[in-house]
């Protein structure tokens, strides 16, 4: 039997490159594929493979001090859902920030973040406060079309360093002053958006715990969660129960949908949220109408 692991730990790391080769060897000789992400700041993964190897990838990694307390969260999946293992050295963990100075970490994870709140306290804090309390989506926004929290914000952005324009700007000046909950796959942007958000105004900033995955793993759809999970991998999305909603609209025909093409335009490659009827039809599968005219000249 096999799953899939996600987690991330925020901590100062040395030596990041020897980590990235360790990590790399450690993964191979367990079979594992996936994508892991190392930086000075920490590390980041997603990995699929047999349950005992995936538990002797947990112990090992756990025995490296800096990782003791790595938090693992498991998916349905395995191995074949990703092409290869790819462990990579980057200068930044998550890409937010456009500098350096952008937010702090340190041994017990990133500094001045919001404060961590269970899936059991989110419903808890929406009950007793009501509209004083804002979803804030902390992903980008193509994710945010298939699945969300029940009337969230959900920012304008392509990739994750358009944030900062968008937190920058006046258009979240009315919620500045209310609970406002970050929320993202598995938490780790929320680690940095909830400490971008403060330096920015707002004044009592919370993250979910675990992300929307240890919010579903909860509650599945009969909490506050609706529609499906984009992920990043051959599934393209997770459902938590048998009785998810579908929140996506075609692009074509406004037609409820969860399914995501990649444009058939290779040097879009965008995605493309459209229906199993519309996706029939060659001619719709492409981002734009400029991708669809950039292919027929070629042909």
């Amino acid at each position: 039997m096999q799953k899939i692991l996600l987690y991330y730990k925020f901590t100062p790391l040395n030596d990041p490159e020897a980590v990235k080769l360790w990590q790399k060897t450690l993964c191979d000789s367990l079979n594992l594929r996936g994508r892991i992400l190392v930086s000075r700041q920490g590390l980041n993964g997603t990995v699929g493979g047999d349950i005992d190897d995936l538990k002797a990838y947990v112990k090992a990694t756990k025995s490296y001090p800096a990782f003791k307390g790595i938090v693992f969260k498991w998916s349905d999946g395995g191995r074949e859902d990703f092409p290869r293992m790819s462990v990579k050295h980057r200068r930044e963990l998550v890409g937010f920030q456009n500098s350096d100075d952008e937010f702090e970490v340190d041994e017990n994870g990133v500094v001045g973040g919001g404060k961590h709140i269970k899936p059991a306290q989110v419903n808890e804090m929406v009950e007793k406060f009501g509209d004083d309390v804002v979803f804030f989506d902390g992903r980008n926004a193509h994710e945010a079309s298939i699945g969300k929290f029940k009337n969230a914000v959900v920012p304008n952005t392509n990739t994750s360093r358009d944030f900062i324009a968008e937190l920058e700007s006046d258009k979240y000046n009315d919620i500045k002053d209310k609970k406002v909950i970050t929320y993202c796959t598995g938490g780790i942007r929320c680690e940095v958006i909830s400490s971008m958000m403060k330096k920015r105004g707002f004044k009592d900033v919370y993250q979910i715990d675990g992300g929307i995955v240890k919010y579903g793993e909860t509650y599945g759809d009969d909490g506050l969660w609706e529609g499906s999970l984009r992920v990043f991998d051959n599934r393209m999305k997770v459902d938590f129960s048998d009785h998810a909603k579908t929140i996506g609209v075609c692009t074509h025909c406004q037609g409820k949908t969860s399914n995501f093409e990649n444009c058939a335009n290779t040097a879009c490659n965008d995605l493309v949220l459209i229906c199993e009827n519309c996706k029939q039809n060659p001619e719709l599968l492409y981002h734009t109408e400029k991708c669809r005219e950039a292919m027929a000249v070629i042909a």
